[in-house]
């Protein structure tokens, strides 16, 4: 073999050796950058506690959980109007810029009540739905089935339960529909999903739950069904169904248009699809850059959502106003704002007390604080996770978890039982399930 054959073949095999390294190196930036999607066990795991509501009260809640900012805003709107309730909730806000969805639950306080109480569940639900909608919708029916196959979801003179044959190629064999009973009056379930859907298939994805609270269901939850609230006069606030062949959600863009005067009817795909609306998002980190890139680029991806749940002891806010992490509040024109919890400290400081809440155990998996519905109120609230399975804990503090424990939620019926101050979330104190991932 001459001297320049062998030259032109190393040169061929260091050619080839790049091409593959390049490969892999590509293979692998990919596999790092990428977020693993929701398995389906999980998803039912998040959907559990919402999955019986009314088809409209819990279509209106997913879109809500993509925007969990304005959650707060409105749970705190809600905390100072308390005897406002109903279609006139609607109406008393009407000024407010939070999203429809957000403002449709008003008149469901409950609602808006246990999203705001257990934000880290509000997140990923939020995370879920916006990265995956079909599963969650198909996660529901399945969850629908299971508690119409055990006895548990019945019609009554709160609900209509319809099954029908599902369309052909779907996953389901059948749709559960759940709609109210009067359509003028919405009834808004409390329910523990232990015992509902018939026993929990998933030891390693306990059910999420949260308590009955006693202002809207003064009997509590009953552990072997459903406990009912007083109706609700709040038609004017559906304005949306699911779509249950396709796997979306549909929107009633005049009605939405009568709860918000600035809906803007050019967001909705096809005319009547929900699109998400990423300037309501308030700078709240997406979960992974898939879904960064498709909803807006004005927002970190991991590395940020980590400070916003104060892993770092960095500020994350809005556009409109933080700076070098900073933990004041909001300030008069700097829009609403976010801060994290800094390791160690508990309980509220700073002035404006109309909106500042203390929740010391058994409170709330949240790492918003300085969110104020006023821009002269500064209001910085720490929150801590109140459950070992909580969604905001890591892998590691989850799986330190005892197993085996129940993951009713419901105070008193925790293996753990609950710490001071209220209801659990996914297993009590420190009685939950299985780790979460």
């Amino acid at each position: 073999m001459t001297r320049s054959n062998v030259q032109r073949i190393r040169w061929i095999g260091a050619w080839v050796i790049a091409y593959i390294l390049a490969g892999m190196g590509s293979v692998w930036a990919q596999g790092s950058d990428q977020t693993p999607t929701f398995k389906p066990e999980e998803i039912e795991a998040l959907v559990a506690p919402i999955a019986l509501y009314p088809d409209s009260v819990l279509t209106q809640a997913l879109m809500a959980s993509t925007y969990p900012l304005e959650v707060v805003q409105a749970a705190r709107w809600v905390k100072a109007n308390p005897n406002v309730k109903g279609d006139a909730a609607l109406k008393a806000v009407e000024s407010q810029s939070w999203d429809v969805s957000v403002k449709s639950l008003v008149a469901f306080p409950q609602v808006v009540e246990a999203m705001n109480d257990k934000l880290d569940w509000t997140q990923k639900l939020g995370d879920a739905f916006l990265a995956q909608e079909k599963d969650v919708l198909a996660a529901v029916q399945r969850l629908r089935a299971r508690a119409n196959q055990s006895g548990n979801l019945k019609s009554n003179e709160q609900q209509n339960v319809i099954v029908e044959p599902a369309p052909a190629g779907s996953a389901t064999q059948s749709i559960v529909k759940i709609e109210p009973a009067n359509p003028q009056v919405i009834y808004v379930p409390s329910y523990n999903p232990t015992v509902v859907y018939g026993g929990w298939p998933y030891p390693s994805y306990p059910p999420y739950s949260y308590p009955p609270y006693p202002a809207y269901y003064p009997g509590g939850a009953l552990m072997t069904g459903f406990a009912w609230g007083v109706g609700l006069a709040a038609a004017g606030a559906i304005f949306s169904n699911a779509n249950w062949g396709g796997g979306d959600v549909n929107i009633n863009v005049n009605k939405a248009a009568n709860i918000d005067r600035n809906f803007d009817r050019t967001k909705v795909e096809g005319g009547n699809r929900w699109k998400h609306d990423s300037s309501h998002r308030k700078g709240v980190a997406y979960r992974d850059n898939a879904t960064r890139e498709k909803f807006g680029n004005n927002v970190g991806g991991a590395d940020r959502r980590n400070e916003f749940r104060g892993r770092e002891g960095a500020g994350v806010s809005d556009r409109a106003g933080d700076r070098g992490g900073n933990l004041s509040g909001n300030r008069p024109g700097s829009g609403d704002r976010m801060s994290t919890d800094r390791a160690g400290r508990g309980g509220d400081r700073g002035a404006g007390g109309a909106g500042r809440t203390n929740d010391r155990g058994g409170g709330r998996d949240t790492a918003f604080q300085g969110v104020a519905s006023g821009s002269s109120q500064r209001d910085i609230d720490r929150g801590r996770s109140s459950a070992t399975n909580s969604p905001g804990m890591s892998s590691g503090q989850q799986a330190r978890g005892t197993r085996g424990g129940t993951s009713s939620g419901f105070s008193g019926a925790a293996a753990g039982g609950t710490r001071a101050g209220g209801g659990s979330f996914g297993g009590g104190g420190r009685g939950g399930g299985g780790g979460r991932r």
